[in-house]
């Protein structure tokens, strides 16, 4: 929960008065359920006043809480039965239009197809500490959603919302160091999505040297609690492996002698924003606060992971081995797939550079033509760099040889460069045509892995 404000203070001395004006007791004297939740919820739609509103709010909030996963999942039902827009109505308003298409009869149209719980939403940000609050009823609701897809139009009215508000101009970016205050460092060690924190030695192993830059993203009305981390490591040249930055024991060097900047960890601290675009340029404003700070970087890049490539492969595999797999690897490369699959390359040095070849054309053909239905790289942390204007520079196999990064991508980590001259304009081609942005060795490599494959060319099947 973020730490109050004057502000979210001031709310709840008003939710507190306004909930003796309504009539409601504290939520501990009663047995909570999802149907008094969603009373209360019709009762806030249709009240006036500002303190009444402001408690009812804070009461809803307060009693979601303490509802056990059963009567969440009824609650989440109730905004997607009671709050949905009504058809009937849709109907009536469309057929005026049609009838009449003026630009009145089409605002009440827009506004006739807009569902009440997008109000209701709206309504209950107004409680003190409420937008957190709602990021955590989203995260609920994600848990939710793969057994009950009934309830996709609930989330989208999040999503919609969300969007707006977190859009990128509303983040604000702040460096981290090992004076900052131990609750913001702990949940630096918590969120910590990519290479884990076994504790505060290796924390202040990456945040207190020189060449070790740690940034967070914060909402306004999130206070201390952070919404992305960027991790950051100042080095001489673009890193192949992930050792290279995480060594404990590897000097620090010379600030004045890097001249490359590496983001090798980037997390997401707020599963409830899952989804949400938090603004296109986010690395970009890192960029331009390290050439403030260190003006001899020539070089920004990423030492990223593959999250999604374990998973294409084994798919591909699969397919590859069965009886109607359509197009056919040289068994050759299949044969080495499957050794990289036994994971014994990882204890057997003299295995990796046979393997090099058919790993990494693989990698490159799936993050630069594997596309979902939005023409969009399949890979979560490829559409990412890539959306932010960063270009596919160079695969790296093997990179990572922990545990998670064997399971994810059998060790494959590639390097996003964001060139300050091109990020604009790689951004705008790939959120309009969904064109990736290669180097000349990336595109070899798919190139190589294309070849491979008899027509029909794999790209045009799913694999994931």
């Amino acid at each position: 929960m973020p730490a109050s404000s004057p502000f979210s203070e001031f709310l709840s001395a008003v939710a507190q008065r306004g909930r003796s004006i309504i009539g409601i007791r504290a939520p501990d004297e009663l047995d909570i359920s999802s149907s008094d939740v969603i009373a209360l919820c019709h009762n806030l739609l249709s009240s006036k006043g500002d303190a009444s509103g402001i408690a009812l709010s804070f009461e809803i909030l307060e009693r979601y809480q303490l509802l056990d996963e059963g009567e969440k999942l009824k609650f989440f039902e109730g905004l997607a039965d009671d709050f949905a827009a009504d058809g009937a109505i849709v109907q009536q308003v469309a057929r005026t239009y049609l009838d009449d298409p003026t630009p009145n009869n089409l605002g009440e149209l827009s506004r006739a197809t807009v569902p009440p719980r997008r109000n209701l939403i709206i309504r209950l940000n107004q409680a003190p500490n409420a937008t957190f609050q709602l990021i955590s009823m989203r995260s609920d609701l994600l848990d939710l959603l793969p057994d009950h897809p009934e309830l996709k139009e609930v989330d989208r009215d999040f999503v919609t919302l969300f969007a707006s508000w977190f859009n990128g101009g509303f983040l604000q970016l702040r460096s981290l160091d090992w004076k900052s205050p131990a609750e913001m460092l702990e949940k630096l060690m918590r969120y910590e999505a990519v290479h884990g924190m076994a504790g505060w030695s290796e924390l202040r192993e990456r945040i207190a040297p020189q060449d070790r830059l740690i940034f967070g993203f914060f909402h306004p009305r999130l206070g201390n609690e952070p919404l992305i981390f960027i991790e950051v490591a100042l080095m001489k040249q673009m890193p192949s492996d992930i050792a290279s930055i995480l060594e404990p024991d590897a000097p620090p060097l010379d600030p004045a002698s890097v001249r490359t900047a590496v983001f090798y960890s980037i997390s997401n601290c707020q599963k409830g924003l899952r989804g949400i675009p938090l603004g296109s340029f986010l690395i970009k404003q890192v960029v331009e606060e390290l050439k403030r700070g260190f003006p001899e970087l020539k070089e920004f890049v990423t030492l990223s992971p593959v999250p999604g490539f374990g998973q294409w492969l084994r798919q591909l595999i699969e397919k590859q081995n069965g009886e109607d797999s359509g197009s056919e690897l040289p068994n050759t490369d299949i044969e080495q797939l499957q050794q990289v699959m036994s994971v014994e390359w990882v204890s057997d040095e003299t295995q990796i550079q046979p393997l090099k070849r058919v790993i990494s054309a693989a990698a490159a053909h799936y993050l630069s033509a594997e596309k979902d239905s939005k023409n969009r790289p399949f890979d979560p942390v490829a559409k990412f760099h890539l959306g932010n204007g960063a270009k596919l520079e160079r695969i790296n196999w093997p990179a990572d040889h922990s545990q998670n990064g064997v399971d994810t991508s059998f060790g494959l980590m590639v390097n996003y460069l964001y060139d300050l001259n091109e990020i604009e304009k790689n951004h705008e081609v790939f959120v309009k045509t969904g064109e990736v942005k290669v180097s000349s060795e990336v595109s070899s490599l798919a190139k190589t892995f294309d070849r491979s494959v008899n027509p029909p060319n794999i790209r045009d099947r799913s694999l994931v």
